[in-house]
């Protein structure tokens, strides 16, 4: 069994997290992780808050352990979820693109905050403004990572804050997590592994064509969701690639996602100049992008319509090669990292 900071923190057996997907994340999904033993992570931006409560419950009918919900901060509905899961005493938020104004609110009930970074000198203002761990994102992972890989960016951050890291991007089997740690971090979160796995509800036209790409076959680019990010090589994704951001197809998906999220109109648009304002975005051009992903987005994990869908996919896909259980996927990493470990300090001397 491997012990890290990570693990003692927050009371689980493996040092793994199930990075927040949105539509895959489901109930079902991050309650299969956290009953084998990791963390599972929901990720609520694409619910209303009534639904978020209720996957929230549903989620704690399938396990009694440790689980935590992902919400982005500049997105519609991000106050309401956040204050929904404080009410639900979520015991994991995990916040990305934005400044956590409820780190006192979560840990007036004992629950934790995790800020998801990826540039350094975020990780130290996280780090100052109360969170408690922090997810540390490469650019080889499946949608937003930044320009720095996680080689260089985990010691980097590991050098200049003391919270727990779980390292994202690149890491999909016992090599990665033993890896991770030696580069100073204490867990690894990972969405591509999982995404093929049994108790994932992505497509089954999706899964093969991640088992047949190599490390190779993703495209980074921001016109999947206005932001960089990087997605599985597809047709789908390769003609969004070519024809670039259609301002006309953008306005329609914005009011359709408007209308699955349940926001009135002057909402809708108050939370558009909101963004606007925004120090991290590039205000309603991300807003009417990210629509437009969201449905291209829907129709692959849904559908498996492989000409006009795209999945977030990162790197790793290349060395993914099976569709196993959850539990199995992780009793394999951490089998494999323990291994790995023993073998170095046997074959290196100081």
């Amino acid at each position: 069994m491997i012990k890290t900071r990570f693990t003692e923190m927050l009371g689980i057996k493996h040092p793994i997290m199930l990075a927040g997907m949105n539509w895959i994340t489901t109930p079902k999904l991050v309650a299969s992780v956290c009953n084998a033993g990791g963390l599972g992570i929901f990720a609520s931006a694409a619910y209303s808050p009534e639904e978020t409560r209720k996957h929230i419950r549903e989620i704690r009918k399938l396990t009694n352990k440790p689980f935590g919900i992902n919400q982005i901060l500049i997105g519609p509905g991000a106050k309401e979820n956040i204050d929904v899961a404080i009410e639900e005493k979520v015991p994991i938020i995990n916040y990305s693109l934005g400044k956590p104004w409820f780190i006192d609110q979560v840990h007036a009930y004992g629950g934790k905050v995790m800020g998801t970074i990826a540039i350094a000198r975020h990780a130290v203002r996280a780090a100052q403004l109360g969170c408690d761990m922090l997810a540390v994102t490469g650019h080889e992972a499946a949608a937003h990572g930044d320009v720095a890989t996680s080689m260089v960016l985990i010691p980097l951050v590991a050098s200049q804050v003391k919270i727990p890291l779980i390292a994202a991007g690149g890491f999909y089997d016992g090599r990665g997590l033993a890896a991770a740690l030696v580069l100073g971090a204490d867990a690894i979160s990972m969405g591509t592994r999982f995404i093929l796995t049994q108790e994932s509800l992505v497509h089954d036209n999706f899964k093969q064509l991640c088992l047949m790409a190599t490390e190779q076959d993703t495209l980074y680019s921001d016109v999947f969701d206005g932001m960089p990010g990087r997605a599985l090589k597809s047709p789908g994704a390769e003609a969004m690639m070519k024809k670039g951001f259609s301002l006309l197809q953008s306005v329609k998906s914005a009011l359709e996602v408007k209308r699955m999220l349940n926001l009135p109109l002057w909402k809708f648009i108050g939370l558009s100049w909101s963004m606007l304002k925004s120090k991290e975005g590039k205000g309603l051009l991300i807003q009417a992008r990210s629509a437009t992903g969201a449905i291209s987005h829907l129709k692959a994990i849904n559908e498996g319509d492989e000409k006009e869908g795209f999945l977030f996919a990162g790197q790793s896909v290349g060395g993914i090669h099976d569709i196993p259980t959850c539990k199995e996927v992780v009793e394999r990493i951490v089998d494999e990292a323990e291994k790995r470990l023993k073998a170095v300090g046997k074959n290196v001397s100081a």
